[in-house]
């Protein structure tokens, strides 16, 4: 984190533990935010070994870790730029750390002079393809031509037609997504910094049971914060109504762009 020497920082933040406080190593102007743990319980071999037999343990403690890390962001009512480092980031002593300070303190600066000011905001996006097949099915010339066909066949003999253009229907769906897409960010990038488009998440994930069509990373400055929520809830307004659902929560720690 950035601070300014001048500061003295204050916190209640409870650690991974969640009992003894996090404190705070100094170098310079800039300051990592500590946790002590027992290395016993949280040695790279032992971490190691719960990861395949104690999956619980290591959801409650990166869950904790995460926790840690947007309650330091926020420390005395500010909005600090932070480098969030990954769980299981491990320091035997405080020379270490502060050695790893030292030997990348002007790295470290980069980063938090490109996070400064700004936050994480998500943006997934599901797909209801039911829906996006009946809007294709009212604007498409080829399924327009088909349905009148269907409508010239007597009763019995529609059965086979109207597969067709369920199935030509659900392959225009599947082709106008990237389309799609690409106009939603079109909408939505030029209010963010930086944007990283991570990988599509499967349902036993997401625990959804519409599919995952996107999934990106925004770094939003703060002034425009306001400006990005209004205009995803636009995009809801005009696109829910033909299946898509967009997802957005934040601020996050700003894991894709360290």
């Amino acid at each position: 984190m950035k601070l300014e020497r001048s500061r003295d920082i204050e916190t209640d933040i409870k650690g991974i533990d969640d009992v003894r406080k996090v404190f705070f190593a100094p170098y310079n102007d800039i300051a990592a935010v500590v946790s002590e743990v027992s290395l016993e319980e949280f040695d790279s071999e032992e971490i190691q070994r719960k990861a395949k037999e104690d999956l619980q343990w290591i959801k409650d403690k990166a869950s904790r870790h995460d926790e840690v890390i947007k309650a330091a962001i926020k420390i005395n009512g500010d909005s600090l730029a932070i480098i969030p480092m990954k769980f299981g980031t491990i320091f035997k002593t405080k020379e270490g750390l502060s050695g790893s300070l030292r030997k990348n303190y002007l790295k470290f600066r980069k980063f938090l002079e490109v996070l400064e000011g700004k936050e994480e905001w998500p943006m997934k996006v599901y797909l209801k393809a039911r829906l996006l097949e009946n809007e294709v099915k009212k604007t498409s010339a080829v399924i327009k031509e088909k349905s009148k066909e269907l409508c010239s066949l007597p009763a019995g003999r529609t059965y086979f037609l109207e597969k067709e253009i369920d199935e030509l229907a659900a392959t225009e769906a599947r082709k106008s997504i990237s389309g799609y897409i690409s106009v939603f960010l079109e909408k939505i990038k030029p209010l963010a910094e930086e944007v990283k488009e991570n990988k599509i998440l499967e349902k036993e994930i997401t625990q959804k049971r519409e599919p995952m069509i996107f999934n990106g990373a925004f770094l939003v400055k703060k002034e425009k914060v306001d400006e990005f929520q209004k205009e995803i809830q636009k995009l809801r307004a005009e696109y829910e109504k033909i299946g898509f659902t967009f997802e957005s929560s934040g601020p996050w720690p700003p894991y894709n762009f360290v």
